[in-house]
């Protein structure tokens, strides 16, 4: 792999992988760093990055092993010395359509953020292959591929992942029409 390839593949799944990475981390510094250390790591692994063979799927791969690495050092960081977070940074990345009114702008940022949560209490086996398929815009062969688990597995993750989505969603609303 040259320069010039790893620029295609930036240009290519760069949109893609940002948004896949921040739903992993949800944290935009975090993201950042993790969409950096992904492409790095997709550098040093150029003689497996095949153009024709999913590749965007292998860097997807890529920064969910760097996610898992990271938690497990933060993990085991917060056992030794425990840290607080104060970051509550809002995620407006979706909204940067002009033709919306402040107020729908306000309303869709809401819902967002509402179907975020929704999926962000999902677990980790549910949730990465739904980010993959939603955020990151891969079918259910390139998941199958990254994560290494047949398709039917992916499907059947998929499946799962909708229909608890769909019931935490639904528990929520019918909690927030209540009051």
């Amino acid at each position: 792999m040259d320069a010039d390839y790893v620029t295609d593949l930036v240009e290519l799944y760069g949109k893609a992988i940002y948004g896949f990475c921040y739903n992993l981390t949800k944290d935009k510094n975090d993201a950042d760093d993790l969409y950096q250390e992904t492409f790095l790591k997709g550098i040093k692994l150029c003689h497996k990055i095949d153009k024709n063979n999913n590749p965007k799927g292998l860097l997807i791969s890529i920064a969910i092993g760097i996610w898992k690495n990271n938690r497990r050092k933060y993990v085991w960081r917060q056992k030794i010395a425990p840290l607080q977070e104060f970051n509550e940074e809002i995620y407006n990345e979706y909204i940067s359509n002009d033709e919306m009114s402040i107020e729908d702008i306000i309303l869709s940022n809401e819902l967002r953020l509402f179907i975020q949560d929704a999926a962000n209490r999902l677990n980790s086996k549910m949730r990465i292959p739904l980010y993959m398929y939603y955020t990151a815009d891969m079918s259910i062969k390139e998941i199958a591929s990254a994560l290494k688990i047949p398709q039917g597995t992916v499907k059947s993750r998929l499946f799962k992942a909708r229909k608890e989505l769909k019931d935490i969603l639904e528990l929520e609303a019918g909690n927030y029409e209540r009051f």
